[in-house]
């Protein structure tokens, strides 16, 4: 049987010393990049544009946004599930994240300061910076 498909938009947004944003839904344990599921009628830059200002309190145009393709992965948080993801980069000039909505947490995070963090198959598969 095949999988089961979430369809998301995601967010590729590094700081200043290349580390990746993530956040941590409450409820969850794995970090995963901002973003999430379209409401009716949403382009995925639509979508991602209103759940940056939800979550983490970023506002950005959707016609900024950089389209970075789709990208498939194990869902983190639904056993079962891939995510379909339209990812884009965020360029967020010197605004700062802070958690909000259903965000418990976020961090900037590398590989290498990732590893004993539970991060989500889509970013530690494509995303997280060396």
């Amino acid at each position: 049987m095949p999988p089961r498909r979430i369809h998301v938009s995601a967010a590729v947004i590094t700081d200043a010393d290349g580390r990746l944003l993530v956040v941590r839904k409450a409820g969850t344990t794995a970090f995963m990049q901002p973003g999430g599921k379209p409401e009716p009628g949403e382009s995925p830059a639509e979508t991602l544009a209103r759940e940056l200002a939800e979550e983490v309190g970023l506002r950005v145009r959707a016609d900024e946004l950089e389209p970075l393709g789709s990208f498939t992965a194990s869902a983190a948080n639904e056993p079962g599930f891939e995510v379909v993801a339209e990812v884009f980069r965020v360029d967020i000039g010197d605004q700062r994240p802070i958690p909000d909505a259903e965000i418990a947490e976020l961090r900037w995070v590398t590989a290498a300061t990732a590893s004993g963090l539970d991060i989500a198959p889509l970013a530690r598969e494509y995303f997280l910076p060396a």
